[in-house]
């Protein structure tokens, strides 16, 4: 028996079309991240999904409760997105105007630099590390859904690659990781997968 995480980046939203960094912000679904859930619905129907988790985000909590209907849907703080500080809802352009010294020194050092206001690098990992680990202890040769965002399931994934930057992992809107846990460790059987939305 294993253990079979489905880690789920939630759906479109009016920030992620404009590519801005919206970690804590709480905005929500746009009508295309709604029909991604449904669309989502539809394929996890084949799975044999026992337990629901979901960031207290919008648009995460929203997702997973149009994607999983008639689930009891658990909500764990600690499944947030980073929280980028002072770079909260600005693009790359806007923030290398507005501070362009301390982004080119995150961007080449995200470990190194604190932004102001946000999370370190290192928190999240460990904040982000400590829940995978929890959900995978409760859910013992059983399988989880998992909504949360792009950044955690970077994280994730990129330990199991042994990833030196998490940055060159593609991780896009309403996509499908699945990672098992077995008598080998960790193994991603599916990555960044969006098939299912063109069915």
């Amino acid at each position: 028996m294993s253990t079979r995480i489905i880690l789920i980046r939630h759906g479109e939203t009016p920030l992620t079309v404009k590519k801005v960094y919206c970690g804590i912000t709480d905005i929500n679904l746009n009508p295309a991240g709604e029909e991604q859930a449904r669309k989502l619905a539809l394929r996890m129907r084949g799975e044999k999904i026992q337990s629901v988790y979901s960031s207290g985000i919008a648009r995460a909590k929203n997702f997973a409760r149009l994607a999983f209907d008639g689930f009891q849907i658990e909500t764990i703080p600690g499944l947030r997105e980073m929280n980028f500080g002072i770079f909260e809802g600005l693009t790359h352009d806007e923030i290398m105007l507005k501070y362009p010294e301390m982004y080119s020194e995150w961007l080449k050092n995200p470990s190194g630099v604190a932004i102001p206001g946000g999370d370190t690098f290192r928190d999240f990992q460990k904040r982000t590390r400590r829940v995978l680990t929890k959900i995978a202890a409760l859910n013992k040769d059983k399988i989880a859904a998992v909504v949360t965002h792009a950044g955690n399931i970077k994280v994730i994934i990129g330990d199991i690659l042994k990833s030196k930057d998490i940055r060159e992992i593609n991780i896009v809107p309403a996509s499908i990781s699945i990672i098992e846990f077995g008598g080998a460790g960790a193994v991603i059987e599916l990555l960044n997968d969006t098939s299912y939305l063109n069915e």
